[in-house]
Parts: structure tokens; C-alpha cells; sequence
């Protein structure tokens, strides 16, 4: 790796939960990306799309929360909801609210994906669940 990589990476790593935070929505901004799909779920994707069809028929265990929508009306209901969920902080839970589509969590089972579902649908917000 070159050393201007090695020193970005080593800013990075000093970087705060809120200074990241930021980052992430300000690279969205320059570049035009969406940081809500990450890298990990992208490249497995091609590997389980050549998976043999019996494998297709499994049920699937592992579920995605991603918040689509909020109306403006609702914001400080949902809000509290994805503070609750994620753990995040009052500012980052903010960000998320605001940039919405935004996966909330990953990797859920059913049961918990329905219960984050239907509490941020009580509050006002729209998800879905993959």
C-alpha cells in the first residue's frame, strides 16, 4: 500500500463516531453513492446467485432493515425509534432519519425484524425488510 493510503487509513482510524459519521454522508454527497448497500453484501451476492436452485427454496434466516421513508410530521417518533434499535447517538440517529433510504440494521431474524417493522410503522416511518 502507498504511503498516502497508509496515511489517510491512520486519519481514519482517529477519526470519532460523529467525525465518521459525517464523513460518510459528505462522500455520499461528493461522489453520488449510496453507503447504505455495503461492499460485503454486494460481492456475496453473485456467489448465492450461482448457488444450486435447492439452496433457492430455503427459507431465508438473515434479515436487512432499511428505512425508506419518513414523513416530516413524524420525524421526532421515528427518530426515537432508530435511536432505540441502532445505539446511536441523538446526532448520527438524526442523519439517518434525514437521509433516508438508510439500512437500519443487518442480520436479523424474522422475529426481530418484524417487531423493528412494526414499531417504526406505529411511529410514522415506512421500511422494508430483505
Amino acid at each position: 500500500m502507498s504511503e498516502k493510503l497508509t496515511a489517510i487509513i491512520e486519519q481514519l482510524k482517529s477519526l470519532t463516531l460523529l467525525e465518521a459519521s459525517e464523513l460518510v454522508t459528505e462522500i455520499e454527497k461528493v461522489f453520488g453513492v449510496d453507503t447504505s448497500v455495503s461492499v460485503a453484501s454486494v460481492g456475496m451476492a453473485a456467489p448465492a446467485a450461482a448457488a444450486a436452485p435447492a439452496e433457492a427454496a430455503e427459507e431465508k434466516t438473515a434479515f436487512d432493515i432499511t428505512l425508506t421513508e419518513v414523513p416530516a410530521d413524524k420525524k421526532i417518533a421515528v427518530l426515537k425509534i432508530v435511536r432505540n434499535v441502532t445505539g446511536l447517538g441523538l446526532k448520527e440517529s438524526k442523519d439517518i432519519v434525514d437521509n433516508v433510504p438508510k439500512v437500519l440494521k443487518e442480520g436479523l431474524s424474522k422475529e426481530e425484524a418484524e417487531t423493528i417493522k412494526k414499531d417504526v410503522e406505529a411511529a410514522g416511518g415506512t421500511v422494508t425488510l430483505k
